[in-house]
Parts: structure tokens; sequence; C-alpha cells
């Protein structure tokens, strides 16, 4: 299992928000290039980025982070946040992003998730958010009546590269992920499902990993508290 630390971006700093809420930030450093450096030092194979400013705009906000960044760090990034058109993806994709995360299109405009994930394979996945088992789109602030394994399921076909579900009151709550949830949509679709949202500490990595179905977790706030130490966790999860 692949631990993807986040770096959340807030006009341009690294903050982790409480459930979601753009008012509950908290700010963890104003270089996010520093903070993805130290990461990949630690021994990271992934990194995970939100341009949270982006979600609620719904269109690219912290891009000059995001591409200092790219220039600071050579593994792999994925980003999500604002990234609403083909314009938008072939861009970051250009700019040397491994992956972009399609959330609020997803419901809203399905086809072009179907249309990215053809145009590059293995570089698009589509990012569930829920409450109740229900999706939320538009940075968390609308709520849909669609169910995330519905929505999951619709795009089996499609070559989406994963499926990033998180549980929205789960997230920076520092409470622990929702295995049994994250478990249960792994196991009803055959996309490499990435648990994100509460993921505070070993016991959590360890219970997800023990699925033997989740593909990765995301964690943020706990690496940045030190309840996760991210050379212990990688090497904890390799075993």
């Amino acid at each position: 299992m692949i631990l993807y630390p986040a770096i959340d971006l807030k006009d341009g700093q690294c903050v982790r928000l409480l459930r979601g809420e753009m008012e509950a930030a908290t700010v963890f450093g104003d270089d996010p290039a520093a903070q993805a450096k130290a990461f990949e030092d630690a021994g990271c194979e992934w990194l995970h980025l939100v341009d949270l400013n982006g979600a609620f705009a719904g269109e690219p906000v912290n891009g000059a982070a995001v591409e200092a960044i790219l220039a600071a760090v050579s593994v792999p990034c994925q980003l999500g946040g604002g990234i609403r058109d083909m314009a938008t993806i072939e861009s970051w994709l250009s700019k040397g992003l491994a992956r972009v995360i399609l959330g609020t299109v997803a419901v809203e405009n399905p086809s072009l998730v179907r249309e990215a994930a053809l145009a590059f394979p293995g570089r698009v996945a589509v990012g569930i958010d829920a409450r109740n088992g229900r999706v939320a789109t538009k940075g968390w602030a609308n709520e849909t009546d669609v169910m995330v394994t519905d929505l999951a399921r619709s795009f089996e076909d499609a070559g989406v590269a994963a499926i990033i579900y998180t549980d929205i009151d789960r997230d920076g709550a520092m409470q622990g992920p929702n295995v049994q949830a994250t478990e249960a949509l792994s196991r009803a679709i055959n996309i490499p499902v990435i648990a994100s949202g509460g993921v505070s500490s070993m016991a959590d990595l360890t219970a997800l990993r023990d699925t033997q179905v989740i593909s990765g977790a995301i964690s943020g706030r706990a690496l940045y508290d030190g309840a996760i130490d991210l050379a212990t966790a990688l090497e904890t999860l390799k075993l």
C-alpha cells in the first residue's frame, strides 16, 4: 500500500482543514516546495496535492505553488482541486504532473472523465468525497443524492487510474479513517481505491493495509503534527 503525504494549498500556504471547512484551516507552513522536498527526502513514493482555493473557485488558484513543488521534487505528484476542463487537464499534465484528480466534474460532466482517461491513460484519477455515503462536490460545499459506489462503478470501463475516496466527516479530525466503507468500496469495484480522511496513526495505516484491497492512503495533519513518522510508516508499509 502506498502512503501519499498530502500538501493542501490555501493562499499559497500548506494548510489542513477540519472536515472541509475553509474557515477551520490550520497553517503548517508557507513554503510548499520545501515541505514537498522534506517528504521526498523521507522516502515517499508519491505526493498528493490539493488546490483548496481552486476547488471552490472551479479553476486553478495555487498554480505557482504547485509548479514550485513540481520543480523541487522528482517523485510523482497527483493534484486535485479546480480541474474541470480538458484544457486545464492538458496544461497540468504537460507541466510534469503525474496524475490529475477529477472530483466535481465526475458528477457534473462524467464524459470529461472518460475523454481525459482515454487521452491520458493512467494519468486520471477520480476523487469521490462523501458524507454518509453520498457524494459532495464543489469543495464539499454541495451535497448530492449520488451514492459513492454507484459513481465509482460508472467509471469501471473508463480506464481511470484510481478512485480517491474521502470521508469528509473524518477529514482533518484525527479520528481515524472509515476503514469499513473504504474496504467495501474497494471490494465493490475493480479500480484501485486510495483512502483519504482521518488517517492519523500507524494503527490506521496498518488497518487499511491489512484489508489487502486498499491500494493507498493519504495523510496530512498526522504527518505535520508528528502523530505519524513518515520514514517509519513507509518502512512499515513495505512489510
